[in-house]
């Protein structure tokens, strides 16, 4: 099972450098579709912008779906305010003091792009003495200062910048010698990539899935409606998504993570099971999952009502939803993994 690492990476890092807080995807949209088109793969667009392949499996009586999402965490402007600088309503859920001091790009309608920088509103302790080091963390208590002459709310808005303009912030990736890589927006663009590796496999070698798939890299993950228009033909739905590592997660950076429950629902108990007796078979090595503030596209659609049986799997990441890290060799045990199942 020879998987194409280099090529994983690579494509995860030139789309991870492409802004997409959920709602303002359309550019790596198109990268993912010159991608599909690279490969010589067909594919179309849902209303919502979804960009979906259907490939014909070996045994088309039965049908699964993947999903990777390509929508990150995020901002929008949420107020200009009197002293020029931005206060920031949040796109998915993170802390806000995992974002102090980080460099963002504001997005204005028509098209400009202006830089600045996440702070408390009260920074310095040389002015403040205690206060920065007290204050809580809270979108109120936080603002945008941008790398602009502005002073004022009208010196601000003369430059285009308004309420709802999309705020991204920057990734800062790196792969490690040790094979570690750190990055914000792992979650999800990682497992697009991964998805991507797996086509390039079927590709490389000349083969159909096992049964007839759709893929959706769908966009709106982070705010709980990514996968939203599934065809009746769809018995499984598997959510391609991060794992988490931490002491009461019991992920592992270099394994793959198999969910077996989040604070939404359990997990499709025959495809689990399924699942982990795949990568016992193919000395695959993964842990299982059981999350406590977690989602994913599959559970967000049968809590909208699809019929299917549903699971989720993925590189399990630490600090998720923070500035993220994962092993190469988890990344290369979640492509086996699809690769063995698929």
């Amino acid at each position: 099972m020879k998987v194409d690492l280099s090529y994983a990476v690579e494509f995860c890092k030139e789309i991870l450098e492409i802004p997409s807080p959920a709602g303002y995807t359309e550019l790596v949209m198109e990268r993912v579709a010159k991608e599909l088109d690279t490969l010589g793969i067909e594919y179309f667009y849902s209303k919502k912008g979804c960009v979906i392949v259907r490939l014909e499996g070996e045994n088309t009586t039965y049908t699964r779906l993947l999903s990777a999402h390509v929508d990150t965490l995020g901002a929008v402007v949420k107020k200009v305010k009197s002293n020029g600088r931005l206060e920031l309503m949040n796109i998915g859920g993170y802390a806000w003091g995992s974002v102090e001091g980080e460099n963002v790009i504001i997005h204005t309608l028509d098209g400009r792009e202006y830089e600045g920088t996440v702070l408390p509103n009260k920074a310095s302790v040389h002015v403040y003495g205690d206060i920065p080091r007290e204050m809580a963390r809270t979108a109120e208590n936080m603002e945008v200062r941008l790398d602009e002459e502005v002073y004022s709310e009208q010196d601000t808005r003369a430059l285009g910048i308004c309420q709802g303009d999309f705020v991204s912030y920057y990734t800062k990736t790196k792969v490690t010698e040790s094979g570690y890589i750190k990055s914000r927006y792992l979650d999800d663009k990682l497992c697009v990539a991964q998805v991507f590796a797996y086509l390039k496999y079927l590709k490389d070698n000349n083969k159909k899935p096992n049964n007839n798939l759709y893929i959706y890299f769908s966009n709106f993950e982070e705010v709980g409606h990514g996968v939203s228009e599934i065809p009746n033909d769809v018995d499984e739905f598997v959510a391609l998504d991060i794992g988490l590592v931490a002491e009461d997660a019991h992920g592992d950076e270099k394994k793959v993570s198999i969910a077996a429950r989040d604070n939404k629902t359990v997990y499709d108990l025959k495809i689990r099971k399924k699942l982990q007796e795949t990568a016992e078979a193919n000395g695959i090595n993964y842990t299982v999952g059981v999350y406590n503030r977690y989602g994913s596209d599959a559970t967000a659609s049968i809590l909208q009502g699809a019929d299917l049986r549903y699971a989720c799997i993925g590189p399990n990441v630490d600090a998720t939803h923070h500035y993220e890290r994962t092993h190469l060799d988890g990344v290369i045990e979640t492509i086996k993994l699809l690769i063995a199942y698929l």
